[in-house]
């Protein structure tokens, strides 16, 4: 039996992440989810979290830090806001795979941060 791969998806909210999910949906066996990130679609990043419930979340927007906050409080998902949180979620222990799903050069720098910490890469860009 394979070990789980547990799994970052940043940019959890657009057409590409929502895509990975349905993947990881699929193969429960195969992928454990721990980040879910989204730049300003907080209500589909807290939809995403309720029925995903990876280890933390965060939202690129600082503004909407605390209405994700309150709603993800009672599920004990870890919520952080903005760049910097951006870039150390991607260096966890957990993860394994780093899956990049974000517009134009908005994931480079976490990209590089998961490469320096030795994760696994998926780049996924329309761009």
């Amino acid at each position: 039996m394979l070990k789980k791969r547990h799994i970052a998806i940043l940019g959890s909210t657009g057409s590409i992440g929502t895509q990975a999910l349905e993947v990881i949906a699929a193969h429960p066996d195969e992928f454990e989810l721990e980040v879910l990130t989204a730049h300003s679609s907080a209500h589909l990043l807290i939809e995403q979290a309720r029925k995903f419930k990876p280890n933390a979340v965060v939202i690129g927007r600082d503004d909407l830090y605390e209405q994700v906050q309150e709603a993800l409080d009672p599920l004990d998902i870890k919520v952080y806001a903005g760049q910097n949180a951006l870039c150390s979620v991607v260096q966890m222990e957990q993860i394994d795979i780093v899956l990049t799903a974000m517009v134009g050069y908005a994931g480079l720098l976490p990209t590089i941060k998961a490469i320096e910490a030795g994760k696994h890469i998926a780049l996924a860009n329309k761009e």
